[in-house]
């Protein structure tokens, strides 16, 4: 009967973007493809509005607007890296809807980024979704199609230790 109240260990990662889905060693950066950051997977967006892939809090959102940190309920710590290289825009082209510390839910909108600009001045416009405390994960697997659309489809299936 105790069991029951036990934090759940597992979370299931809705796409946080509309588009392609592809392997982590395809992202054009070896810190992301070597997964010197985390696991997970990469998608290269058709769409500029990144959202929530769980239920959690928004640690952190960088300056630039580039990228986010959530920690989901189960512990998983997200980190969603708009693009490579996209850190050299400055903010340029980003406009974000939450702040750091703010509780979210799976489908609330983070981020809204200009696609065409992006693909312009970055090296890539490809997102890596990763996992960055692979430590207390116990297991992590790829669970998307190859085609994906944000707050609806499911990408990563990850147990906590």
């Amino acid at each position: 009967m105790l069991g029951l109240f036990k934090k759940k260990k597992a979370v299931e990662l809705l796409a946080p973007l509309t588009g392609k889905v592809l392997d982590i060693s395809e992202v054009p950066d070896e810190v992301f493809s070597q997964k010197m950051v985390g696991d997970g997977l990469a998608i290269e967006p058709t769409e500029g509005v990144l959202v929530s892939p769980v239920e959690g809090t928004i640690k952190q959102i960088f300056p630039t607007m580039h990228a986010v940190g959530i920690e989901a309920k189960s512990g998983a710590e997200i980190l969603m890296h708009i693009g490579i290289n996209t850190v050299e825009l400055k903010g340029e082209g980003f406009k974000k809807f939450v702040e750091t510390g703010a509780k979210v839910k799976p489908g609330d909108k983070l981020i809204e980024f200009d696609l065409d600009y992006i693909k312009e001045n970055a090296t890539s416009i490809i997102t890596p979704v990763l996992i960055t405390n692979m430590d207390a994960v116990k297991e992590l697997s790829v669970v998307a199609d190859s085609q994906v659309t944000a707050g609806s489809d499911a990408v990563l299936k990850v147990e906590m230790k």
